[in-house]
């Protein structure tokens, strides 16, 4: 059997990890979730560790995305007894900005004001308790996709009037406090088994698309810059919590402070980490080396 599986959808987003693979000469199997299919009654998994790389925002770049199709496919190999990293579990939660938000509250952190509705139609009622300016949000989103604000409840009530509110492709919804970021800038700290990875300081000018990845430089997209930090250990704290409670392997979490009272309010889970773009340049080293060290203990281990 196969050591190592990858099921992924965004071949340009995985070509540093594939050629790091190469590089220490791992072997493994790669799926793309485009033309593959499972057999249910299969007994065997493709390999002892499979590696859930599918994103969030796959339903941006094709109508007939993967997300729910990979949650089932995961589900039934971890079931057939492979390792599964970043599993249905994960995924389960990656998919869902409401379960992102009710999991950090219930480790006792603070997220942004939300309520969460299924019907554009319930958006004002639910708006009612919070404060204005909001932000409307798609339960899964992906860089910033499906992300509206409104700077008073007309502007919120016309645009439900008009069928102009943001959409999700689960039809869940958040309304949501617009929290001001402090210094204009959010942190996302990165993690791999568990741990903390690094940190890094990203402003986008105002942007809801904050992807730090390579493969997000493209045309049309907002310029952001990205700087090293050193998170307070609280947060670092808190953030390996979250990915631990999420079952998330790899993965990061972003958190801003609040302009309005300074408290630090995480509100974003990612299990889908391309890492930070130009990483020699910014953090002097190559996540994906750590990476790959880390998936050759895995499959170590599964294979004693």
């Amino acid at each position: 059997m196969t050591d190592l599986a990858i099921l992924f959808e965004h071949p340009q987003w995985f070509a540093p990890l594939f050629a790091a693979l190469d590089a220490r000469g791992v072997a493994y199997r790669a799926i793309h979730a485009d033309g593959f299919a499972f057999d249910p009654a299969a007994t065997a998994p493709p390999a002892r560790v499979v590696f859930n790389r599918i994103a969030m925002s796959s339903f941006l770049r094709e109508p007939e995305h993967p997300i729910f199709h990979a949650a089932a496919a995961l589900a039934h190999w971890q079931e057939r007894g492979a390792r599964v990293l970043n599993g249905a579990g994960a995924l389960a939660i990656d998919a869902s900005k409401a379960r992102q938000l009710s999991l950090i509250a219930g480790l006792g952190l603070a997220i942004p004001a939300t309520r969460v509705v299924h019907r554009a139609a319930d958006l004002s009622a639910a708006a009612a308790a919070l404060r204005f300016p909001i932000v409307v949000k798609a339960n899964i989103g992906g860089s910033g996709a499906g992300i509206v604000r409104y700077d008073d409840a007309d502007a919120l009530a016309a645009a439900v009037a008009d069928g102009a509110v943001p959409d999700s492709i689960d039809r869940v919804l958040l309304v949501q406090e617009y929290v001001p970021a402090r210094g204009g800038t959010i942190t996302r700290i990165e993690t791999l088994g568990g741990r903390f990875l690094y940190a890094i300081e990203v402003d986008g000018g105002g942007s809801f698309d904050l992807c730090p990845a390579d493969a997000c430089a493209v045309p049309g997209r907002p310029t952001i810059t990205m700087t090293r930090v050193d998170p307070d250990p609280a947060l670092i704290e808190a953030a390996e919590a979250i990915v631990r409670r999420a079952g998330i392997d790899v993965g990061g979490v972003e958190v801003l402070v609040d302009d309005r009272d300074g408290v630090a309010r995480f509100y974003d889970i990612n299990a889908l980490s391309n890492f930070v773009a130009n990483p020699l340049e910014i953090l002097g080293w190559d996540p994906h080396a750590r990476l790959v060290d880390w998936l050759a203990g895995i499959i170590a281990e599964t294979s004693k």
